[in-house]
């Protein structure tokens, strides 16, 4: 059995923090994010460890459960994209010809407009929710996805046993889903946490331009966006969803990058 990196260890263990956050929130956050009072603004304390919003909101029980949205709209979107992704890189790489050259036009389109941009767009269109945001968020991680499944199929395409195959007669669907498939996966696992990464950071930053998850549900971006104006007098407002943001976003990048990491060494 392959051992485990550091760097993929510590990612998991992360991430198993975070998911037990995520899942016992009502129990581990000390008040209701969404419950008001009159003590607005105030400094860190033994009630309060954050301190409180502009509303007189807890904002540690805001962070604990924007841990929740985080993690629904970040794996939703990779899901997405992986279910939008994968079957055009299948098809893309698997029959090559015109049938290549028109999906890979459209794929290179969408990877030449920048993602935040393009996600802008496609929420304003759709509107803000969990839903809408996860959706906007997995359309445009999608070209990417494709474009590595398609190399990774051009790879295995060409190899003995698919050849083996060929020459037994097997059919197109017969090979995809018993040969091309399985050897694709460890790329498609890998590039699954990057995009929940990419998803969590991005959907933080539409949160911070006004068009993530509307209020009052505590989301990590409106809340950062909401601290800026307090920053001078209560800089935790912003620093407490801001680290929860890049704790998680480092905690997806380092599963992906030791999957990455482990795929290629495996191929040498």
């Amino acid at each position: 059995m392959r051992q485990l990196s550091p760097r993929m260890l510590l990612g998991l263990g992360l991430l198993l923090v975070i998911t037990c956050v995520a899942i016992f929130a009502p129990l581990i956050a000390p008040l209701s994010p969404t419950a008001t009072s009159v003590n607005v603004l105030g400094a860190p304390s033994a009630e309060n460890l954050l301190g409180t919003d502009q509303l007189g909101r807890d904002v540690l029980s805001r962070v604990i459960y924007g841990t929740r949205i985080s993690l629904q709209v970040g794996a939703a979107a990779a899901v997405i994209a992986v279910l939008i992704g994968g079957p055009l890189g299948l098809i893309a790489g698997f029959f090559r010809g015109w049938v290549d050259y028109l999906l890979v036009q459209v794929i290179d389109i969408f990877i030449a407009l920048p993602g935040l941009v393009l996600a802008l767009i496609i929420t304003a269109m759709l509107g803000p929710s969990v839903v809408n945001l996860s959706i906007t968020l997995g359309i445009v991680t999608a070209p990417t996805v494709a474009r590595l499944i398609r190399g990774q199929v051009f790879v295995v395409r060409e190899m003995l046993f698919v050849e083996a195959a060929r020459a037994t007669g097997a059919g197109s669907f017969w090979i995809v889903r018993k040969h091309i498939v399985p050897n694709t996966m460890r790329v498609v696992w890998s590039q699954l946490a990057i995009n929940v990464a990419f998803a969590i950071f991005t959907s933080a930053s539409l949160s911070f331009l006004g068009l993530g998850v509307p209020p009052p549900s505590p989301d990590w971006g409106s809340m950062v966006r909401d601290g800026t104006s307090f920053l001078s007098l209560r800089p935790m407002l912003s620093l407490g969803p801001g680290a929860a943001v890049a704790l998680t976003v480092f905690t997806f990048y380092l599963i992906g990058s030791s999957m990455n990491a482990a795929a290629s060494s495996k191929d040498r």
